[in-house]
């Protein structure tokens, strides 16, 4: 019997747990829920109650992203994401662009979304502030390597992508005309791949 995976389509954790299992070459039974109608058997494995949430075959259950991310690509990492060692200056570059965005990005990017929840400021304070943490970071790493993870794609890729686009859709006619363009053709290439477009295909069923 297959892994089950809890899933959203649009939820850029989701997104990135996918982006894992199906370059691992996992195979799990995809279960795309409705998040007013959250199904009680996921809600029985993650009380939580939000997603991604993987019951794997041997009924261990995973319920946090990066943690489903990394346990795939322990199984199998045909590209090569997890290809440093802890302790390594690389590996610590690497969780600190994931670090990053997991924390601060994701506070200043939620607020720039949706700016008139927080009226204490205006959407473009917001927007400066996600690009002062982290995108200012992006641009110059990507100013000088197709990927996060240099030559090649590494896991801080694929973890941060889901949230990158998430920003630049905002405000779309801005992002394209920003001065970011090293992190406006990386996020263009990873939304034009074919692994993104497989896990963002649209469910046949909800439940």
């Amino acid at each position: 019997m297959p892994a089950v995976l809890y899933s959203y389509r649009r939820c850029p954790y989701a997104m990135r747990a996918r982006m894992a299992l199906w370059c691992a070459g996992i195979q799990v039974e995809l279960r795309e829920i409705s998040l007013r109608d959250k199904p009680p058997e996921m809600l029985a494995l993650s009380p939580k109650g939000t997603v991604p949430v993987l019951h794997c075959a041997d009924g261990r259950v995973i319920d946090q992203s990066l943690d489903i991310m990394r346990w795939a690509l322990a199984q199998n990492d045909p590209s090569g994401w997890l290809r440093w060692q802890p302790g390594s200056e690389e590996f610590a570059l690497q969780e600190s662009l994931i670090t990053c965005n997991d924390s601060t990005f994701k506070y200043w990017l939620d607020r720039y979304k949706y700016a008139e929840r927080y009226p204490e400021f205006d959407a473009a304070y917001y927007r400066q502030q996600a690009l002062s943490c982290q995108l200012d970071v992006l641009e110059q790493r990507l100013s000088h390597f197709p990927f996060l993870g240099g030559d090649t794609a590494a896991l801080s890729d694929v973890a941060l992508i889901p949230f990158v686009r998430q920003f630049a859709a905002v405000d779309a006619q801005w992002f394209e005309s920003s001065p970011y363009p090293a992190t406006r053709k990386w996020l263009r290439g990873w939304v034009e791949s074919d692994l993104f477009k497989k896990i963002m295909a649209k469910p046949q069923v909800v439940i």
